[in-house]
């Protein structure tokens, strides 16, 4: 049985940070791309990270140099370390697992399986 299971998240002022997990079971984590998403409300999920075979990375523009995503296969585990957050980085984060490393992947459908979410919660 698959599993994904979010983490770290929490109501936090601008400016600061929050570091996510997301640990995984029931798949070869190093042979999966791994990603995050997001859902703010009243909005569509949409792309925040992805990372695969360790070292490829890809980000959406508006978290580009404030949010860092890392994976740790040891540990079946992915990160996102959010910093400089911003009340419109509110949201429910969620992480997700495509299988192959054939590259970035940005949107949704290529994701077999998800997480149930983790709130996130920026006040300004």
């Amino acid at each position: 049985q698959v599993q994904l299971v979010e983490s770290g998240g929490g109501l936090v002022q601008a400016g600061d940070s929050l570091r996510l997990s997301c640990v995984v079971s029931g798949l070869p984590f190093s042979s999966y791309t791994m990603g995050w998403f997001r859902q703010a409300p009243g909005k569509e999920r949409e792309f925040v990270a992805c990372i695969l075979d360790g070292s490829l990375t890809s980000y959406e523009d508006s978290v580009k140099g404030r949010f860092t995503i890392s994976s740790y296969n040891a540990k079946n585990t992915m990160y996102l370390q959010m910093n400089s957050l911003k009340p419109e980085d509110t949201a429910v984060y969620y992480c997700a697992a495509a299988p192959g490393l054939l590259g970035v992947l940005t949107t949704e459908r290529p994701y077999r399986f998800w997480g149930r979410g983790t709130q996130v919660t920026v006040s300004s």
